[in-house]
């Protein structure tokens, strides 16, 4: 599919054909042109998506999550989360093989940026799911899926289901699947007059 036909027809979809299987290797085919291919500040990489494939844990969250159907219809189901922690744990994984001019560079400044700052790094990981949740339905969008991105839910009561580690934070929840219903109107989007201006607010 276009790039552009691909931003244009992707909708929110909130009803899925709970009947229609992905296999697990289309599952984790779309994950990975997102791990591959979404941007991360310095490459960090934040994002640390959990596919729940358990239906009883569909269910449970679907149970705090204002029991949204597309939580337990939706072919696949994505609780993204972000690691607090990936400035220091994996930024010698992940830069370790730049050049030593660049690791003599990234590495303090890096270390500057994010260090006893926990504002910022939960920022962080929340633009770079944004991200990367976008880049993972419009690849579901040229591959045919609708797609819903949520975060109408209790997010301690997730957390709790999903065994979420301390060091990290859930951004949002992404369904995927074969729509059955057709995506509510786009009404009230505001025209580029009224929401941009140029140099100076």
């Amino acid at each position: 599919m276009n790039t552009l036909d691909a931003i244009i027809q992707r909708r929110a979809i909130k009803n899925f054909d709970s009947k229609y299987v992905m296999t697990l290797e289309e599952k984790k085919s779309l994950l990975n042109i997102a791990l591959q291919n979404a941007p991360s500040a310095f490459n960090l990489q934040h994002w640390r998506p959990l596919l729940i494939e358990d239906p009883a844990q569909r269910v449970a969250i679907r149970k705090v999550a204002w029991d949204q159907p597309q939580v337990t219809d939706a072919s696949m189901l994505v609780v993204l989360c972000g690691d607090l922690s990936s400035w220091e744990s994996k930024v010698k994984n992940i830069l370790g093989e730049a050049d030593e001019p660049v690791r003599n560079f990234i590495f303090p400044a890096i270390d500057k940026y994010y260090r006893n700052k926990p504002q910022v790094q939960r920022d962080e990981i929340m633009r770079s799911n944004g991200i990367f949740a976008q880049t993972l339905m419009l690849a579901a969008k040229a591959k045919g899926y609708d797609s819903c991105p949520m975060d109408g839910f209790d997010f301690d009561a997730v957390s709790r289901i999903i065994n979420k580690p301390d060091h990290y934070e859930i951004s949002l929840m992404v369904g995927i699947g074969k729509g059955i219903s057709q995506a509510y109107p786009r009404i009230g989007k505001l025209s580029i007059d009224e929401t941009t201006k140029i140099d100076r607010f």
